[in-house]
């Protein structure tokens, strides 16, 4: 199965995304951890941008761009690991391209753009406060990329909550309240997977 983890910078995808797989892996099931932008060609110079080690582009290229990554990175990643039986976790998806990119027709674009991404079994949303995610960017020293402002987050947080309330009449969406201790958090999600691995005939 896919797991997808999203989020607001800050949100702590990156960790509960490494958590989920150590947990899965303990208890005996083979897992893949992933993310995006990914490890590919189109993922590093998506990289190389958001931290400003290249001109700022348009959202049109960077729109492309990241459906470009998100194809590769299936392709060359996401779709072998599959196959040979793991639970692929992926920090970040379609989800970030959305929310991040898109709104109205924008945002209908970028849908059609990612059309052939696979669709997650299940996507775990952590949620968190603009205000409290950017102290904890402040706190870890992390340099600020092109998406960080305080004004940018808080835009983002609102397009989440759109593209939840679409998507989730057609995908399974789990929100997490990703302001609790971390350890809290990440028994959560790993319980979110065990219920979806249960539901589809899978061991816990």
């Amino acid at each position: 199965m896919l797991v997808v983890l999203e989020g607001i910078d800050g949100a702590g995808t990156t960790t509960q995304a490494r958590l989920l797989c150590q947990a899965l892996e303990a208890r005996g099931v083979p897992s893949h951890l992933t993310r995006e932008p990914s490890d590919g060609p189109v993922g590093r110079l998506l990289r190389e941008i958001l931290a400003g080690k290249h001109a700022p582009t348009d959202a049109t290229t960077l729109s492309l761009l990241f459906a470009a990554d998100r194809a590769d990175h299936i392709q060359r990643e996401v779709a072998p690991a599959l196959a040979a039986g793991r639970v692929v976790v992926s920090d970040r998806w379609y989800h970030s391209s959305l929310a991040y990119q898109g709104a109205g027709e924008e945002r209908a674009w970028i849908a059609e753009l990612n059309r052939r991404a696979r669709r997650p079994d299940l996507t775990l949303f952590i949620e968190v406060d603009p205000e409290v995610a950017a102290r904890r960017r402040a706190a870890a020293a992390r340099p600020d990329e092109l998406f960080d402002a305080i004004e940018m987050q808080r835009k983002v947080a609102r397009g989440y909550r759109e593209v939840i309330a679409e998507l989730s009449a057609s995908e399974v969406i789990a929100v997490i309240d990703g302001e609790r201790p971390v350890a809290e958090v990440a028994a959560d999600c790993l319980e979110r997977v065990l219920a979806a691995r249960a539901a589809a005939g899978e061991p816990r």
